[in-house]
């Protein structure tokens, strides 16, 4: 994945945003949505677009749409930022291999310690019935 070339492809676009910040929010346009092209980006080899589509497949539109939004901030540079900055680590976490699980063995020591705890509770109970009287 090619980051400088990942941040050329994708489309801004500033709206108001809501929330706290008195006046200061309905005079300006600090909320910033992010849009990228999952199958028409150069960034992304083939593997690594099937990768993220798997993976990002809810947040992905029928168009084949990532888009991302903050107003974290007041500020749009910053929410600009930051929504960069939270596609990068999307897109990074969806291209990370799933490990295989590795099966392992119970151990010894554990089903004895088991079968022991078992054999104590067994005998606590047998030892509280009435003895038999013949």
């Amino acid at each position: 994945m090619n980051t400088e070339k990942l941040i050329k492809e994708l489309s801004f676009k500033a709206m108001r945003s809501s929330g706290p910040g008195g006046q200061h929010v309905n005079k300006t346009s600090s909320k910033v949505e992010i849009s990228f092209h999952v199958e028409d980006s150069q960034a992304l080899s083939d593997q690594e677009k099937q990768r993220v589509q798997q993976k990002l497949q809810n947040k992905i539109s029928s168009e084949g749409i990532l888009s991302l939004h903050s107003s974290e901030s007041r500020s749009q540079h910053r929410n600009k930022a930051i929504v960069i900055q939270r596609l990068i680590d999307l897109l990074k976490y969806s291209l990370k291999p799933v490990k295989k699980r590795k099966k392992t063995k119970t151990p010894r020591k554990a089903i004895e310690k088991r079968l022991k705890s078992k054999k104590k509770t067994a005998l606590k109970k047998t030892n509280r019935k009435p003895p038999k009287i013949e």
